[in-house]
């Protein structure tokens, strides 16, 4: 699961003795009552006017979204946005103390991780150097695609350039295998587009149109300031190109299906089968394991073709437009200014670009994030937030046993397997065991291309070097500083990373009530996602196996439709609909999160009842906590691009599409016919 956006540095509940003396023979005062619980609610973002039962988002959130802006630098702004935008600034503060730029600091030493990372921070900051550099570090690059002379040799190139993550039309991962998790094989995808999904390029929508448009102009102005011939007529010939790559790909709901992109082959087997080289491909990318799989076999069956029918040279003008797109954002101001005027204003829709310092701390992040995260975990990770998010997740997977012992569509073998799934969920909080290893990489402060690539070639080699060894359980997919969360089916594991475990997600000196309905329905989500329409595919071991009886699956299937129907109905913009579709493992995951989080909040006030806070039950607190957490805006160019690729649905739809089939949300407004958020009982989608 990709969540959407955050800040704040973690709460911890302190035991604090208050000691009043006046003289040495004062006797101490007796202690006074203890503080007043805190809600954790923002009471400030709350549209009064509005009423729970009809709107609950617009309740909790119509001030906040009336008074707020979105920053001009950002597509969208909300919970997320605004703790990550926190998250970078910590991770600022530790850059730069370990590179001694504060006052009383001690720079870091001479080798060792913090010193690469603050040399390469450097190395992006140092815009002056960038600037005269101006397209020259991309000429290496460009001498390479040069040599190309023949099919065979592209292909070899294709191989060669996934070393440091150039891109292309094949997507090259290591992965495990979905059929024997205990393995890693190489798996190979459709990709090589850069506008964000294949309906870009073949939408007949004027917005769509006027896009591609633009997206010419924008190859052409930037092969002109490389200094590449036939920058118009290149530009043409790369997005036809594109448009033949995105006509052979599947869409993004196709794609999703764990069993139609399970398609295992050896490596003359898929030559066989597609028409491609895999063999050349896959030496030239340093691999040479025997067997592999194919996410989308028709793509690369049209690929194949298209390597040997396209002429060579509109392939090297592709090849060059993609070196120039990958590496734009660490290349001189007029390379970084065109780029952010389409992929920042035409497709993101924001006004202006980040600080400078914001892209530098994200490309310390892309490069060496998992280094940068031990600092930040030694800084701001409290033990405490650990222990307390153990203590939820226990809890949440306790009510989530006794809520499939209650399901009323599930045989008991079906029931007995899903419980032995959960059984053997990993639960990983806050940061890894083990930290990897950075020894090998040069970093320097005068080469910022150099930096990124070699980082990226250190990534692909340990990806590379997995291969025909034992699984590593202790792996980690997300760095610490991440404000996310992610479900690993192949590993039967939920990881919350520690930048997530602050407000509003999780707030250790704030009401139960909240927290179960933030991060406990956060924890609840992520557990969901092994048992949505795709992760229930897979067992307990994290095997690509159906353990659901065929009947139970009928049942099961029945009420996913019904959500794909009720999520298809929502129209965020003027013609454009939420694809329920793309977003049913997510929408599933919201609602039986939301409803597995409240029975462990019930469970948790051991049937006493809870206090009111703030004017609301604790069961009013619990649904208004969730509500908060999704507080977004989002630009339309945003949304538009959202409502294509990303399977979430818009903040809004996670609320109010969510507590309309949660029943206790019912009971907790008393949400009676005529309500806007009431739904008949027999109507309501109850899955987990």
């Amino acid at each position: 699961m990709r969540l959407r956006r955050l800040g704040g540095r973690l709460l911890v509940v302190l035991l604090l003795a208050t000691v009043t003396a006046t003289s040495a023979c004062a006797t101490p005062a007796p202690p006074g009552p203890p503080p007043a619980p805190r809600s954790g609610l923002d009471l400030t973002g709350f549209d009064r006017t509005a009423r729970a039962q009809d709107d609950l988002y617009q309740f909790t959130n119509g001030t906040w979204l009336r008074d707020t802006q979105i920053p001009p630098d950002m597509s969208e702004y909300g919970s997320f946005s605004m703790l990550s935008q926190r998250s970078e600034a910590d991770q600022r503060t530790l850059i730069e103390q370990a590179g001694g730029q504060a006052e009383g600091d001690s720079p870091a030493p001479a080798d060792g991780n913090p010193r690469k990372i603050t040399d390469l921070y450097a190395s992006f900051m140092d815009a002056a150097r960038l600037d005269q550099l101006k397209a020259a570090p991309l000429m290496p690059y460009f001498a390479t695609v040069d040599q190309l002379h023949t099919p065979a040799d592209l292909v070899r190139h294709l191989g060669a350039i996934q070393r440091f993550d150039g891109s292309n039309p094949i997507g090259l991962s290591v992965r495990h295998d979905a059929n024997d998790a205990t393995r890693y094989i190489t798996e190979v995808s459709q990709s090589g587009l850069s506008l964000p999904d294949r309906d870009y390029y073949l939408s007949s929508d004027p917005k769509q149109a006027g896009v591609r448009a633009q997206y010419r102009g924008y190859i052409a102005k930037m092969f002109t300031l490389a200094g590449l011939p036939d920058p118009d007529g290149s530009a043409s010939r790369i997005l036809d190109l594109e448009i033949r790559l995105a006509q052979a790909q599947w869409n993004r709901v196709r794609s999703r299906d764990a069993v139609a992109t399970y398609n295992k082959f050896n490596v003359a087997e898929a030559t066989r089968a597609t028409g491609l080289d895999w063999a050349n491909y896959l030496a030239w990318a340093g691999i040479s394991q025997p067997n592999m799989v194919i996410a989308q076999p028709t793509y690369f069956s049209t690929l194949g073709g298209l390597l040997n029918s396209v002429p060579l040279e509109t392939w090297k003008q592709y090849l060059r437009w993609h070196l120039i797109e990958d590496h734009a954002p660490y290349l001189s101001s007029d390379f970084v200014n065109t780029r952010f005027d389409f992929v920042g204003k035409v497709l993101g829709g924001r006004q202006q670009n980040k600080e400078r310092w914001r892209r530098a701390v994200t490309a310390v992040n892309n490069a060496m994030g998992d280094a940068l995260g031990q600092m930040y975990v030694q800084k701001y990770f409290a033990p405490e937030a650990k222990q307390r998010a153990d203590g939820l997740v226990r809890n949440i997977l306790a009510a989530y046993r006794s809520s499939i012992d209650m399901l009323d569509w599930m045989s008991a073998p079906s029931k007995a397997a899903a419980k032995d799934k959960l059984a053997k969920l990993s639960v990983k909080i806050g940061y890894p065991s083990k930290w990897k290893d950075f020894t090998s990489l040069r970093v320097t402060r005068d080469d910022l291309i150099g930096n990124m690539d070699r980082a990226a070639q250190l990534e692909h080699q340990r990806a590379v070097d997995k291969l025909g060894k034992p699984v590593d359980r202790d792996e980690w997919f997300m760095n610490p500083q991440t404000v996310n969360a992610y479900y690993n089916p192949s590993m039967n594991e939920i990881v919350f990373p520690a930048a997530i475990l602050q407000p509003p997600f999780f707030d250790a000196a704030a009401d139960d009530a909240v927290n179960y309905g933030a991060i406990g329905a956060v924890i609840g989500h992520e557990i969901s996602h092994g048992f949505d329409d795709q992760g229930r595919r897979y067992d307990g071991d994290g095997n690509l196996r159906d353990w659901m009886a065929p009947k139970d699956a009928e049942a099961f299937t029945a009420k996913t439709k019904a959500l794909v129907a009720q999520y298809n109905g929502y129209s965020p913009l003027p013609g454009m609909h939420v694809n329920g579709a793309l977003t049913l493992g997510e929408n599933i995951a919201d609602l039986a999160g939301l409803t597995v989080a409240h029975r462990a909040y019930q469970a948790s006030l051991a049937g006493h009842p809870a206090a009111e806070l703030d004017g609301f039950s604790g069961d009013q607190r619990f649904f208004l906590g969730y509500s908060q957490l999704w507080r977004s805006r989002e630009r339309d160019e945003t949304m538009r691009s959202s409502l294509f690729n990303d399977p979430h649905s818009p903040g809004v739809f996670r609320t109010d599409g969510v507590v309309i089939n949660v029943d206790a949300f019912y009971q907790a407004f008393n949400v009676q016919p005529g309500n806007k958020l009431y739904r008949d009982p027999k109507d309501r989608i109850h899955i987990w």
